[in-house]
């Protein structure tokens, strides 16, 4: 099961996923991860070592990262209105991911 830690000292959520997605299916995954009816998926980067996935929530600008040489993922807010609701956000996916 999926894993999430809020990480205050860096405003971010930290994902702790059961299996840490390929770096070519991060796209997929990122899609399936984001799904919910208050989540907006918006453009997706792809780099040599990290992948971005931009998203809204509540009226606000997330970033879902994904970097393959430390097999990490993170969302972080874009702005500080966005860092305020990294805390409802992750109560929010965990919510989803226990339905």
């Amino acid at each position: 099961m999926t894993q999430l830690q809020l990480d205050n000292q860096h405003n971010a959520i930290i994902i702790i996923p059961s299996e840490m997605p390929n770096d070519d299916d991060f796209e997929l995954w990122a899609q399936l991860f984001l799904h919910g009816p208050e989540i907006v998926i918006g453009e997706f980067a792809a780099g040599a070592d990290r992948h971005q996935c931009r998203f809204t929530y509540a009226q606000q600008s997330f970033n879902l990262n994904f970097e393959h040489y430390s097999n990490s993922i993170w969302i972080n807010g874009e702005g500080i209105e966005a860092e305020h609701l990294l805390a409802a956000l992750a109560h929010y996916f965990l919510t989803l991911l226990q339905q």
